[in-house]
C-alpha cells in the first residue's frame, strides 16, 4: 500500500518512506547521467592515476575523458592476465588499484570455458549493496503486499579457493553471501527469506538444497515469491523436489530432519523450525505422487505471485519449462550484473521476458559502448575503436559493453552485446542480446549463441503437437567426420509418453535447425559440401542435471552455473554420449540460393 510521503516518484507511488528515498535516488541518477559518469571517471583516475597500469600510458594525473580515451587502450582479459597473475602471486604494489585488492571474484566456470580472476576492493561491496537496495522498492511498485510473506530463494555458496598470495578467490555471490552486508543485514519485512542463513552458507550442495527446500515447504503458505539466480537454478530445485519429495514428506510428518543433514549449524537451525505436520506431509504426498508436475509451484506454494529468476539471453530457453512447472506465473528479471561490475536494474520487473530492459546506473562504474558490427574487421592497437559514452548511445543499435571500475579495470571489454531499447529520463535502457562468442564453426561458418538458440526454438515448434518441449540443449562441432557437422544434444520434456515425437519428426527438427542457420552455413551445406548434415542426439531425462553435478564437482559455482551451449571437454562428451537414446540426422539439405552467397 502506498504511503503519503513528501518524496514522490515518477516511477509510481512508493510503499514506504525507505522506498521513496530509493526511488528518488534512481531519479537523481538517471535524470542527467553524463555528469555522474564524468564524476565517476574523475574519481577513478584520481585515486588510481599513480598505479603501474595507468602510468604505462602516461596520463600524468589527468582525470578528463578526452585524455583517458586518447591514451588508455581498450583491453580484454588476456591483456590484463599477466598483471592479475602478479597480484594473485603476491605482488602487493599498486598495479591496477591504489586500494588493496581484497579478493578475486571468479567468473562462471562455464563462460567461454575459462575461469577468470576479477580483482575487487573492499568498498565495492558497498556499491553492490546499493544496487541490491533498489530492487525491492521498484518491485513493490508492481506487486503490493510483499511485506506480508516471505521469499523462497534457492541461494548457494561454494568452497573458496586461494591464490598463491593467500587472497581468496570465489564467485561474486559467494562473496556477497559471506559478507557482513548479507550476514548482518537489517530486518526488512519486504525481503524475508524462508531459507536460514546457515542453510545458504552451507558448502555441501545437497545439505544446502535439502534444508532450503524443507524450510520452503514448511512455510509454504507464507511464500509470496519463488526464485534463484538463474532460471536453471530454479529448475534444479524443482528436479530436487521430484527426486526427494518422499523423504521431505517423511521428515515433515515426523518433525525430524533427514539424518544426511550433518552440518551442525544447519541441523541446529532446523531443529527450531521443523515440527511434525501431518497435514502438510499429506499435501506433498498427494501433489507429488501422481507424476503430474504441471503447475507444481502453484500447487505447493499457492500464494506465489511471481518467479524471480534471470530468463534473458541464453536463459530464455527455460521459459516454457518454468511456465509448465508454475502454471504460467509471471517471470521477474530484476538486475543486470557480472563478476566484473554490477551494472543496473529493470525498472519494469514484471514485463514479459522478451521486453526486459535494464537501466544502467551511472554511479556503478564508468561505462563505454563499442558499436557492434559483426562484419567489421577485428580491432587492433593500430586501429583503435571509437567508443560511445553512456549518454550518447542510440535507440535500436547494438553495442558491446566496456567498463572502467574503481578496482582497476580500465576500458575492459565485458563481452556482452546489448541493444538500446529506450531511455528512462536521460539514462539509456538496454536489452541483453548475447555473449560475444562464436559457439560452432566447421569451415567458414560461424554460429553464435543467439543463432543456435533461435534454431532450437524454431525446430522445437515441430514438437508442439506432441506436447513436448526442449528443456536443455548443448552442442559441439564434430570434426571427426568428413565433412564435419554440428551435433546438438537435446533433453526433452515429454508430457504424454503415448504421443512422443517420432524419428521422422526429429529428423525434420534437424532440417528446421539448418533452415534457421545463417547463409554461410547453408552455403557450406549446399554448395561447398564443407559441412555435413546436422545431427540431433536426444539424451535421457536428467542428463543435464548430471552435467551440472559434474561441473560443480570440478569447482563451478552452483549459483553461477550455466549450461555450456557448446562442449568439447572429453569427459563431458562421454557423459552426454552415454545417455543418448536416439540419433537423428537432417534428411535433406537446407535451402540456399547463390545470390545470397557471402564471403565475410
Amino acid at each position: 500500500m502506498a504511503v503519503d510521503t513528501g518524496l514522490s516518484s515518477p516511477l509510481g507511488p512508493p510503499s514506504c518512506e525507505k522506498d521513496a528515498k530509493a526511488l528518488q535516488f534512481i531519479e537523481e541518477m538517471t535524470r542527467n547521467p553524463d555528469p555522474v559518469q564524468e564524476k565517476v571517471l574523475a574519481e577513478i583516475l584520481s585515486r588510481n592515476g599513480e598505479t603501474e597500469y595507468l602510468r604505462r600510458f602516461k596520463i600524468d594525473g589527468a582525470t578528463d575523458r578526452d585524455t583517458f580515451k586518447s591514451k588508455v587502450p581498450v583491453v580484454t582479459y588476456e591483456d590484463l592476465q599477466p598483471d592479475i597473475q602478479r597480484i594473485a602471486n603476491g605482488d602487493r604494489s599498486p598495479i591496477l588499484s591504489s586500494h588493496p585488492i581484497s579478493e578475486f571474484l571468479t567468473s562462471s566456470g562455464t563462460s567461454a570455458g575459462e575461469r577468470k580472476l576479477m580483482p575487487t576492493i573492499h568498498e565495492d561491496w558497498d556499491r553492490r549493496q546499493k544496487l541490491y537496495s533498489l530492487l525491492m522498492p521498484v518491485m513493490n511498485l508492481s506487486v503490493p503486499g510483499l511485506d506480508k510473506g516471505k521469499g523462497l530463494y534457492f541461494l548457494f555458496v561454494k568452497t573458496e579457493s586461494k591464490t598463491p598470495s593467500g587472497l581468496v578467490a570465489r564467485p561474486v555471490l559467494t562473496g556477497y553471501y559471506r559478507s557482513e552486508h548479507f550476514k548482518n543485514r537489517p530486518y526488512d519485512p519486504y525481503n524475508v527469506y524462508t531459507s536460514p542463513d546457515q542453510a545458504i552458507l552451507c558448502v555441501d550442495s545437497f545439505q544446502s538444497m535439502y534444508a532450503q527446500m524443507l524450510c520452503g515447504l514448511l512455510m509454504h503458505k507464507e511464500v509470496l515469491r519463488v526464485g534463484a539466480v538463474f532460471a536453471s537454478g530454479l529448475l534444479r530445485a524443482i528436479r530436487f523436489l521430484q527426486v526427494h519429495w518422499q523423504q521431505l514428506a517423511h521428515d515433515i510428518s515426523n518433525g525430524i530432519p533427514n539424518p544426511k543433514i550433518t552440518d551442525p549449524s544447519v541441523r541446529e537451525c532446523l531443529a527450531g523450525i521443523v515440527k511434525p505436520n501431518q497435514e502438510l506431509a499429506d499435501l506433498i504426498n498427494q501433489e507429488c505422487s501422481g507424476g503430474n508436475w504441471e503447475g507444481i509451484i502453484k500447487r505447493i506454494w499457492p500464494n506465489t505471485k511471481y518467479l524471480d529468476v534471470i530468463v534473458t539471453g541464453a536463459m530464455a530457453q527455460y521459459i516454457p519449462t518454468l511456465d509448465y512447472f508454475s502454471d504460467g506465473l509471471p517471470l521477474a528479471c530484476t538486475m543486470y550484473a557480472s563478476s566484473e561490475c554490477y551494472f543496473g536494474l529493470n525498472l519494469k520487473p514484471m514485463s514479459k521476458p522478451s521486453d526486459v530492459s535494464y537501466t544502467i546506473m551511472p554511479n556503478m562504474g564508468y561505462f563505454e559502448f563499442l558499436p557492434h558490427d559483426p562484419s567489421a574487421p577485428p580491432l587492433s592497437r593500430d586501429s583503435p575503436p571509437r567508443l560511445v559514452d553512456l549518454a550518447d548511445v542510440e535507440v535500436g543499435k547494438e553495442y558491446e559493453l566496456v567498463i572502467t571500475t574503481y578496482a582497476g579495470l580500465c576500458r575492459y571489454r565485458v563481452g556482452d552485446i546489448l541493444q538500446v531499447t529506450g531511455f528512462h529520463n536521460s539514462a539509456p535502457q538496454f536489452r541483453f542480446i548475447r555473449r560475444k562468442n562464436v559457439l560452432l564453426s566447421i569451415d567458414a561458418d560461424k554460429t553464435d549463441e543467439a543463432e543456435l538458440q533461435k534454431a532450437v526454438e524454431n525446430a522445437s515448434l515441430l514438437l508442439r503437437e506432441f506436447n513436448t518441449s526442449v528443456v536443455e540443449y548443448t552442442s559441439f562441432a564434430d570434426t571427426k567426420t568428413i565433412p564435419g557437422h554440428y551435433v546438438i544434444y537435446w533433453e526433452l520434456l515429454v508430457k504424454d509418453e503415448s504421443n512422443s515425437p517420432t524419428d521422422t519428426v526429429l529428423k525434420q527438427c534437424c532440417l528446421a535447425m539448418e533452415e534457421s542457420m545463417n547463409s554461410v552455413y547453408r552455403q557450406g551445406r549446399v554448395a561447398d559440401n564443407s559441412i555435413g548434415p546436422l545431427e540431433i542426439r536426444v539424451v535421457k531425462s536428467g542428463t543435464f542435471e548430471e552435467l551440472m553435478d559434474y561441473a560443480i564437482s570440478r569447482g563451478a559455482s552452483i549459483n553461477q552455473y550455466k549450461v555450456p551451449r557448446c562442449v568439447n571437454f572429453t569427459p563431458i562428451m562421454e557423459l552426454l554420449d552415454s545417455r543418448v537414446v536416439s540419433t537423428n540426422f537432417s534428411p535433406a539439405a537446407p535451402r540456399w540460393a547463390p545470390d545470397r552467397r557471402r564471403t565475410d
